[in-house]
């Protein structure tokens, strides 16, 4: 029987890792998986050590005043390592950690898979070198990344992006009853609110948003909507709307699939909203100590994955100071006012989607990981 760690420290990771497992059991069923992940990970069939409920952390000040926590998760994972003795080990994203695990995995002769590259076309490439030495081979989902690891001399094969598999095989709910279940008007466009999938955005960014909903809410005939996710609490984003604003719970891809527009944190939900085609801009809040770390490190000048695939501006980001309630009102009345802006916007959005290449990302990963073992 093939043993295998696998390591996912976010929601996204979660996503991810969940259907490459279904993969990897689907060409070998007898696989065991342990290591971190989250409720889908678990649904799918691996052994969590610790649930990405408890590494969630926005910021380098946040994930600083967790390094003994961090550190005591890695010593766990290395210790159950030299007991179980797993075949290879995954890692999704989550670099901080994950980059870190790696090179002690690498010491004790453990065949490294990365699958979802850490962003170091944003971050720089201090890390090339490190990666070239201790990680097996590079599973990437964008079509840039494979170029630039061959061109570090790095193994690296490109799958295409998971999440076009995921919005394929999703079951919509009707667009009538998913008005109807959350009390929306059919007769008003729908405004769809991601504000994050962390407590710590959540905090900051939420009440910029809704500040500048009340006024918009004025102005303009509108249904919003806020996104919500199952890990959080209703009440963390009650505190701040209310019952103003109805939460929609695990319903992501319908609010995407039936809104005419978004306010969408920068993150992965930005690339799922390509895939929708959805008009939206991006919102990012941080703290102010981390937004300086970060501003003197990253290198390129867009933060939004949409922005990124497509090597230009499609959609506005309101980042730090700039996402506040006056901007964030005079964005979204743009995007309702213009609709040759908004036909732009989609028109662009659907060429990022060509951009990420076929169906199959999950099975393509399984079998390269599965071939090399």
């Amino acid at each position: 029987m093939k043993r295998f760690l696998i390591v996912a420290g976010e929601v996204s990771g979660d996503l991810h890792g969940s259907n490459l497992v279904k993969a990897l059991k689907k060409l070998e069923p007898e696989i065991e998986l342990f290591g971190i992940g989250g409720d889908r990970m678990k649904d799918a069939g691996v052994e969590l050590t610790y649930h990405i409920n408890s590494l969630s952390f926005m910021g380098f000040i946040e994930v600083l005043k967790h390094i003994p926590y961090l550190k005591k998760v890695k010593r766990k994972i290395l210790q159950l390592v030299d007991e179980k003795n797993p075949d290879t080990a995954i890692l999704i994203d989550y670099p901080g950690f994950n980059l870190s695990l790696a090179k002690e995995l690498h010491k004790k002769g453990i065949k490294i898979f990365y699958y979802i590259s850490p962003q170091l076309w944003a971050w720089g490439k201090n890390r090339i070198e490190l990666i070239k030495k201790i990680i097996h081979k590079m599973i990437v989902v964008f079509p840039f990344e494979e170029k630039m690891y061959h061109q570090n001399g790095i193994d690296a094969v490109f799958v295409g992006h998971p999440l076009i598999d995921v919005i394929e095989n999703y079951q919509f709910i009707p667009k009538e009853k998913f008005f109807q279940s959350n009390s929306f008007d059919m007769n008003k466009k729908l405004v769809a609110i991601f504000p994050g999938s962390r407590k710590q955005e959540i905090q900051k960014i939420l009440p910029e948003i809704f500040k500048a909903i009340k006024k918009l809410r004025n102005d303009f005939p509108l249904n919003f909507a806020i996104a919500g996710i199952n890990s959080i609490d209703k009440s963390l984003y009650q505190n701040i709307v209310g019952d103003e604003i109805p939460i929609v719970i695990n319903q992501n891809y319908e609010l995407m699939k039936y809104a005419d527009l978004g306010i969408i944190k920068s993150g992965t939900s930005t690339l799922e909203a390509a895939l929708f085609e959805l008009p939206f801009f991006v919102v990012y809040k941080t703290s102010y100590i981390s937004y300086l770390i970060g501003k003197n490190l990253i290198q390129i000048d867009k933060i939004s994955l949409a922005n990124i695939v497509a090597e230009e501006k499609i959609v506005n980001e309101l980042i730090q100071h700039d996402c506040n309630s006056e901007k964030i009102y005079s964005e979204m009345k743009e995007l309702i006012l213009n609709e040759q802006k908004r036909n732009e916007i989609k028109l662009k959005l659907k060429k990022v989607k060509e951009l990420l290449g076929d169906a199959g990302a999950s099975e393509k990963a399984a079998r390269v990981i599965l071939s090399e073992i």
